[in-house]
């Protein structure tokens, strides 16, 4: 029998009172892409944390090609062949690329040949981290854990934030990676992926290992499901069997939200399009078409170059997020650290847009601001073992907590920028039917995914963005290539 290449047993952790990890025994064989997969809060993370050297296990062995380590730190792992990229990319925003890599150690030629070899030469390594775009910063990461050409690659929810291309060129390096005889271990929440990618899974609940198999078997998908979730799992909606058709809309109310030649950039066509209120628009686009700073302009972060924004038909020119916050309009962005205040508790980043209401300095409703925070936690079944620290969230209970803040404080129109990045196939779920709630009670929707696929789970119609401009409008049952097709820039034949 091969001798494998990682292998766990009874890794054991604990934070608190929190049990993030009980007992995982895990095995990856060399040249497998093995999969670890498990709702947010199984503790695929901290697991990732301890291989890594970041973290240390409070019980349980860590052995590699058979031997026992005890790994104190990044460079000790990565000395035994572990790399890492992890979920949120590790860089200084402040600094440029180039300086993020001499600090780790890393040769920023080493990594411009990686790049290179990923077709990605053209990025500007001496450009500041805070202005490259999240798909492109996670692609960096990439190519820096490449450069120490490492046995086991350990990618973590990596292609959450990559649109398709991207994604290809992520799974041609885990199959070059195999046929070096080396291994891969791929944490995401996109089973499509696992299914096609993997040679082996391994599904955590509750800090434990419950089940391992080939996921590419008939019937996999579900398998995987049923593990993740247990007896949970009987109660996960297939949305889109159960999804109701969007009710007959009054053409003659007025729409909530009108676009109109909204110039992203000065050298585009302008973006135009409108949304009723208790309508869910669909966005798709492929990365870098502009549709991160649409969304930044709508929040009122930054300027447009040109064209009109109407809110409940008066003119909007917000110089400032609160400038769009006051006409009911705000943002969930798929950066959940960026919206968050990590090292305050649950409450206080639920209470803060409460804040703004206040015209003048006096005493807070103390009563008041626990019963709003505490229906929004309830709401959306906030964990809150580790309420003191958002931080200290799942990246599923982190997505909550951005939308619950606007539970609490009201909002006419919500603007959702990938809200189901990173996040397991339960809480997904969960967030699909708030989102048909909100829209059921009023609100106007506008929502961007890279997952093609939840256009037709939630969402009443589609547009499709292209270098900064509108160019399909297609109905929720669209398949994904015909979105796929059209957000490359090419004609789609009638749906």
């Amino acid at each position: 029998m091969t001798q494998p290449l990682l292998q766990t047993t009874a890794v054991a952790k604990t934070f608190g009172p929190v049990v993030a990890l009980r007992a995982v025994d895990l095995s990856v064989a060399p040249g497998e892409v093995h999969a670890l997969l498990g709702a947010n809060g199984a503790g695929k993370s901290t697991l990732v944390k301890i291989l890594t050297g970041v973290l240390r296990n409070d019980s349980g062995t860590v052995a590699v090609n058979g031997e026992p380590v005890v790994l104190h730190s990044p460079t000790e792992a990565r000395a035994r062949g572990l790399a890492p990229v992890y979920q949120d990319p590790a860089l200084i925003r402040d600094l440029t690329v180039a300086q993020n890599l001499r600090l780790t150690g890393v040769d920023p030629g080493d990594v411009h040949r990686e790049l290179a070899a990923m077709d990605l030469d053209g990025l500007d390594l001496d450009e500041q981290v805070r202005d490259v775009p999240l798909p492109f910063l996670r692609m960096l990461d990439l190519a820096r854990a490449l450069v120490f050409d490492p046995q086991l690659l350990i990618l973590d929810e990596i292609t959450a934030a990559l649109p398709p291309d991207l994604s290809e060129r992520v799974f041609a390096i885990m199959t070059r990676w195999k046929q070096r005889d080396r291994s891969v271990l791929f944490i995401s929440h996109r089973l499509a992926e696992v299914r096609e990618h993997c040679d082996m899974c391994t599904v955590l609940r509750d800090g434990r290992n419950v089940a391992s198999f080939h996921p590419g078997q008939e019937g996999g998908e579900s398998q995987i499901v049923a593990a993740m979730l247990g007896e949970a799992s009987a109660g996960v909606r297939d949305v889109a069997r159960e999804r109701r058709a969007a009710r007959e809309r009054d053409e003659e109310e007025a729409p909530r939200l009108v676009v109109r030649d909204l110039l992203i950039n000065r050298q585009d066509a302008g973006v135009s399009f409108e949304v009723r209120a208790g309508e869910v628009l669909g966005l798709a686009a492929l990365e870098g078409q502009g549709q991160d700073r649409l969304f930044e302009i709508l929040s009122g972060n930054v300027r447009a170059a040109g064209g009109e924004i109407l809110v409940d038909g008066q003119p909007v020119a917000a110089r400032h997020p609160y400038d769009a916050i006051r006409r009911g309009v705000v943002l969930v962005p798929s950066n959940r650290l960026m919206a968050l205040l990590p090292q305050r508790p649950i409450r206080e980043n639920i209470a803060v847009p409460l804040f703004n209401r206040l015209r003048r300095w006096g005493p807070i409703n103390a009563g008041r601001e626990r019963r709003q925070v505490a229906e929004a936690v309830t709401r959306l079944s906030i964990d809150t073992r580790a309420a003191a620290q958002a931080r200290r969230l799942s990246g599923g209970n982190q997505q909550k907590l951005t939308i619950g803040r606007w539970l609490a404080a009201g909002f006419r129109t919500l603007l959702l920028f990938d809200p189901t990045r990173g996040i397991d196939v339960g809480t997904k779920h969960q967030i699909y039917d708030l989102i048909r709630e909100l829209a059921d009670g009023g609100a106007a929707i506008v929502m961007f995914t890279s997952e093609l696929r939840e256009i037709g789970l939630v969402c009443d119609r589609a547009a499709v963005l292209h270098n900064g401009a509108i160019v399909a409008e297609l109905p929720p049952t669209a398949s994904e290539t015909d979105l796929l097709t059209a957000a490359h820039g090419l004609e789609v034949t009638a749906v």
